[in-house]
């Protein structure tokens, strides 16, 4: 998307901004009633006129000339200045900003500001430019503000990054510009109105990485990789490398051709996959800048395009006290897409979560073997007993798969090395209990996840940040090992 704008063409105009060359020169015209006041005042026969008021005026006669150089010079300053302010007219500058439509939640997108720099008369000398973005004050940035010399009939690029913490809607207003004149006495000062609207979206780039990377995996070395790792079902015929299974050699195939010749075996397709995500109370707390709904929404959406890649059905629900939200499990590449439509403006509530309900509503919806994805957060045995007991629910017809999300810093808190430095007692006191609950938390955490592995549920607790690489890598570990 790219939104332009010019100036010359705006509802803002142009103002002049003295600059501090202007200020300079105004100091310097101080300095004239200083040396008029050095002369002489010999100089005007003062004595020889009537005695009056104006003779007591004419006694300071070289502050007063003083001062009457000072104003013409101020005078003659300000003439230049506006003469030098209206050379810079001479000018043309067009902005335009360039970035995706669609940004991704947690990255660091790329914004693009182009200058175009053009002059109605010739000009050889370079002139100053500076720039200062307007992103929306919801989405994070660094500071856009940009300086550099122009020359006529150029273009530059600039760049920056935003960093959206939540999805929605935004908007850029426009961008403050100075330009300085030629002779440096004034700048041109306007706002170009360059608006730019955006919406953003769960995490896109992180989704075409994981495009590119599924897609490698498919041909070359990669592929070859791939089939080691085990399936049932035949994929195809290729040469003995040292290492492989001497158990699936085609030996009327290497007969045939006259070189040994092993059956690559890949994963089964056309298996439904359901994913669950928990938008409910303990899905609002924010984890390493985003809320955990949103790495648990990034890591559902990175799951299904693996299963979709890897020809399984893929289906997802989201759920607080009741089934907010199901899609069916569908195949094709083109369920993705259906997909984000339909969970990309899902917010996180503060309610409790009904696992139980959600289970039943599921077990009533489908009745095919299926691995069923529960993407939630657990904080310990009878917090989370509902969820236990909803997961133990799912066996055996479907193969449970239930993934937390977990938050680094009380890892951080619980692992922290004590203070080498003395600290006050009321300090110590409060990071030694501190560091208690953390680790208190840790255990807890860990006795629910051997419960839920005792009933047959497959478990991972990692970091919110890196759900999706590692769920993903799961999943299709899950698939050579034909666990589905």
């Amino acid at each position: 998307m790219s939104t332009a704008a010019s100036y010359r063409f705006g509802r803002h105009r142009p103002r002049l901004v003295p600059t501090e060359r202007f200020y300079g020169l105004l100091l310097l015209g101080m300095g004239l009633p200083v040396l008029t006041s050095l002369l002489p005042p010999d100089l005007l026969p003062v004595a020889s006129l009537p005695s009056g008021p104006l003779q007591q005026w004419l006694n300071y006669w070289p502050l007063g000339l003083g001062l009457v150089l000072m104003a013409l010079y101020d005078l003659l300053v300000g003439a230049l200045t506006l003469w030098d302010y209206h050379q810079s007219g001479r000018w043309q500058i067009h902005l335009k900003r360039q970035c995706e439509p669609r940004l991704s939640i947690g990255r660091q997108n790329a914004i693009h500001l182009i200058v175009q720099t053009g002059a109605i008369l010739p000009l050889t000398a370079t002139s100053r430019i500076e720039l200062y973005d307007h992103p929306p004050a919801d989405l994070q940035s660094e500071a856009a503000y940009f300086a550099f010399n122009a020359v006529p009939n150029s273009e530059l690029t600039l760049l920056y990054y935003v960093f959206p913490p939540r999805r929605g809607a935004f908007a850029w207003t426009g961008c403050d510009v100075r330009l300085r004149s030629p002779w440096g006495l004034a700048w041109r000062q306007w706002f170009a109105p360059i608006q730019t609207k955006v919406e953003v979206y769960p995490d896109l780039i992180g989704l075409r990485s994981l495009s590119i990377r599924l897609s490698l995996e498919s041909s070359g070395s990669l592929r070859r990789r791939r089939h080691t790792l085990g399936g049932t079902e035949f994929a195809e015929l290729r040469d003995y490398h040292l290492g492989d299974d001497l158990r699936l050699m085609d030996w009327k195939a290497t007969a045939r051709r006259g070189r040994p010749l092993v059956r690559a075996m890949e994963p089964e397709r056309d298996q439904p996959l359901i994913i669950l995500l928990d938008r409910g109370r303990l899905m609002t707390a924010t984890v390493a800048g985003l809320k955990r709904f949103d790495w648990g929404l990034n890591a559902a959406l990175a799951l299904a395009l693996t299963g979709l890649r890897r020809g399984d059905k893929v289906g997802l629900g989201i759920f607080d006290q009741q089934l907010h939200r199901w899609i069916a499990p569908q195949g094709g590449d083109s369920h993705l897409g259906h997909i984000l439509s339909q969970v990309y403006q899902c917010e996180p509530v503060l309610e409790e979560s009904d696992y139980i309900g959600t289970v039943s509503a599921i077990l009533g919806h489908y009745t095919r073997r299926a691995l069923v994805v529960v993407l939630t957060e657990i904080v310990d045995e009878v917090a989370s007993q509902e969820l236990l007991g909803a997961m133990a629910r799912l066996t055996p017809r479907f193969l449970p798969f239930c993934v937390a999300l977990r938050d680094r810093h009380i890892e951080g808190i619980a692992h922290q090395l004590l203070a080498p430095q003395p600290l006050d007692l009321p300090d110590q006191i409060s990071a030694l209990y501190e560091q208690a609950v953390a680790l208190d938390l840790i255990h807890q955490r860990q006795r629910a996840f051997a419960q839920l592995e005792q009933q047959g549920v497959l478990v991972l607790d990692a970091p919110a940040d890196q759900i999706s690489t590692l769920l993903v890598d799961r999943y299709l570990l899950l698939k050579a090992r034909g666990r589905l």
